[in-house]
C-alpha cells in the first residue's frame, strides 16, 4: 500500500528571523532546542547528504549525453533527494508531535533501495580488494555521499539511545550507504573508468 503524505504548507517570505541568534532553533513541534543538540546534528547531517547528492546529480546531468545509461541513476538520485527531505522532516519532530500523514521514510523506500542495489550489482565484477574513491569525478562524489550517509547513520544510532528514532530511519540510512557504494562502482563500470584498488604497500613506509 502506497503512503500519501501531506503537502508542505510554507510561506518563506523572510529568510532571516533573528530567532536563532542565541544559538537555539525550533523543532517541527515548536520546541526550542540548542543548535548543537544531537537531534539537530542528526538531521543537519541528512541535509548535508542531500547537498552532496545534488552535486552528484549535476555531474550525472553532464554525463548523460555521452553515457545515456546514467539517466537511470540520475532519476534514482533525484528521488533520493526527496526521500532525504522526508527523513529530515521526521527526525526534526519529537514522537508526540508526529502527524499520521507527515513525510517520513518507510519500508517501501528500503525495499526499493534493495531492488536497485541488486539490479546494479549484477553488472559488476566481484571485488577482490577494497576500493578507493576515484577513477572518475562522479565515483568520488558518490563515495563522498556514502561517507556522509554513514555519519548520518551513526548519529541516528547515537540519538536512538536517548530519544525515540523510527527504526526505518536507521535502516534506510544503512541501506542507502550500501547503495552509494554500489552506484560508485556502477558508474565507473559504465564510464569504462578503472577501479582504484587498495594496495597497502603503496604507503610511504613500504618504499624504504
Amino acid at each position: 500500500m502506497s503512503e500519501i503524505f501531506n503537502q508542505p504548507r510554507l510561506a518563506l517570505n523572510r529568510i532571516y528571523t533573528r530567532r536563532g541568534d542565541q544559538g537555539e532553533t525550533s523543532l517541527v513541534g515548536g520546541q526550542r532546542v540548542p543548535k548543537d543538540s544531537l537531534r539537530i546534528e542528526c538531521y543537519g547531517t541528512v541535509d548535508e547528504l542531500n547537498a552532496a547528492v545534488g552535486l552528484a546529480c549535476v555531474s550525472l546531468e553532464q554525463l548523460h549525453a555521452d553515457v545515456p545509461e546514467t539517466k537511470d541513476l540520475l532519476a534514482i538520485l533525484r528521488r533520493i533527494q526527496h526521500e532525504l527531505f522526508n527523513l529530515g522532516s521526521i527526525l526534526a519532530t519529537l514522537p508526540e508531535d508526529v502527524h499520521p500523514k507527515q513525510a517520513r521514510v518507510t519500508e517501501a523506500e528500503i525495499l526499493q533501495l534493495e531492488k536497485e542495489i541488486d539490479a546494479m550489482n549484477e553488472a559488476l565484477a566481484p571485488l577482490r580488494s577494497f576500493v578507493l574513491p576515484g577513477g572518475s569525478r562522479i565515483n568520488a562524489e558518490l563515495h563522498l555521499c556514502r561517507t556522509v550517509c554513514r555519519r548520518a547513520e551513526r548519529l541516528a544510532v547515537q540519538l536512538s539511545r536517548s530519544e525515540t528514532v523510527p527504526p526505518e530511519a536507521i535502516t534506510y540510512l544503512n541501506r542507502l550507504s550500501d547503495a552509494f557504494f554500489v552506484w560508485s562502482r556502477w558508474v565507473n563500470h559504465k564510464l569504462g573508468a578503472p577501479e582504484i584498488l587498495w594496495e597497502p604497500n603503496q604507503a610511504a613506509s613500504a618504499a624504504g
